[in-house]
């Protein structure tokens, strides 16, 4: 079954993730962004999320972190939680 690792930033608004998303592209630390910023428990790890399998996130997730370049810096990506960046940080199938 295929595995990936991927680390997120959970914001509540649109807009504040773009904006983020633009700092990182800038040359801003994911995981110093992830910190200072995100609203879920991960970001004070760096907003890492492990190692999970399909089904374990939540379809809008999944579909991204199973289907999306790795080591790119995917979003917004919006759930019933607010709005993520999500880089996939590995993956394989």
């Amino acid at each position: 079954m295929a595995k990936a690792n991927a680390r997120h930033i959970l914001v509540s608004s649109e807009e504040e993730c773009n904006d983020l998303k633009q700092q990182i592209i800038d040359g801003a630390d994911f995981a110093e962004m992830a910190s200072a910023h995100s609203q879920c428990p991960s970001g004070q790890q760096g907003g890492d999320l492990g190692s999970f399998s399909p089904g374990q996130m939540v379809p809008e997730f999944d579909t991204v972190v199973f289907n999306e370049t790795v080591g790119d810096v995917h979003g917004p990506v919006e759930t019933q939680f607010g709005y993520h960046l999500i880089e996939i940080t590995s993956r394989d199938s």
